[in-house]
């Protein structure tokens, strides 16, 4: 398949320097579609409707992005991709000026994302997440510790907040699990569309999950550290290394077991492969 951006409902045979300019204050969600359907389909309709209405003073009907995401499929001719939908605005003048306005939609359309084979190593930075409930397109601080983090020797980082409590990593969502119980922590972070999923698996399958600080002078305490996000749904953490210390994690089959179950317990949803109508 090759790649490809559409936007609203129409291919884009060219990137205009104003749609770059434009592309830089907005929001965006990230789904991967296999067999025509995205696990947490809702949460991501919800999210890009909440978010417009929050930057842009009008949300996205969920109908309408339905339809552009068909077109979308249609055109790739596939039904496992990758797919990004960034919503924005040429019309920064009304908005800069308290108007309203409707969001466009930049569809960017690649491969399938294959889950990240190796457990990671993490380097704990220190890090807050500026307006952490949207899923906002200011990612430079996300990329560039992530960046330190590979330069320091790790796969990525962890970020932990002015307290000390443990929030989430770059791309990912965190959690821990202990006593069969699945902790997630009580911090400023984007509510992820997996997260989100597995929360609602794990409460389908009668599994405990909590929202508690997580310090990092407790990982240690812990039996095991999953990174989850849309690509790598519960993917285990080999060791987070902090200012005082490494705490290192071994494989923990049973609460892997839980974590896969929860995310199974939620199905995808929707029919994206259907014929655009």
């Amino acid at each position: 398949m090759t790649d490809y951006l559409q936007l609203n409902d129409a291919p884009v045979e060219s990137v205009e320097p104003g749609l770059l300019r434009a592309t830089s204050y907005g929001h965006f969600t990230s789904m991967q579609v296999r067999g025509g359907r995205v696990r947490g389909l809702d949460l991501h309709l919800e999210r890009l409707d909440r978010s417009s209405l929050e930057l842009f003073g009008e949300g996205v009907p969920a109908d309408r992005v339905l339809s552009y995401l068909r077109l979308a499929l249609e055109r790739a001719d596939t039904a496992d991709l990758s797919i990004r939908v960034n919503a924005f605005t040429r019309e920064r003048a009304k908005l800069d000026a308290g108007i309203p306005v409707s969001p466009e939609l930049l569809i960017t359309v690649t491969d399938p994302l294959e889950p990240t084979p190796d457990p990671p190593r993490l380097l704990a930075v220190e890090h807050e997440r500026v307006v952490p409930r949207v899923k906002h397109t200011g990612t430079f601080p996300l990329v560039y510790f992530g960046r330190q983090a590979h330069l320091a020797g790790y796969d990525d980082a962890l970020f932990y907040d002015r307290a000390g409590n443990v929030s989430e990593a770059s791309i990912w969502n965190v959690c821990f699990a202990t006593q069969g119980r699945i902790v997630w922590p009580a911090a400023a972070v984007l509510p992820g569309i997996t997260m989100l999923t597995l929360q609602a698996g794990l409460a389908a399958t009668g599994v405990r999950s909590e929202t508690v600080p997580v310090p990092l002078t407790e990982l240690a305490s812990y039996d095991a550290a999953y990174l989850t996000n849309s690509i790598d749904p519960a993917l285990p953490v080999a060791s987070i290394t902090t200012p005082a210390g490494t705490t290192e994690y071994t494989a923990d089959p049973a609460s892997a077991s839980l974590i896969a179950a929860a995310f199974e317990a939620v199905p995808p949803a929707g029919d994206l492969a259907a014929k655009h109508r």
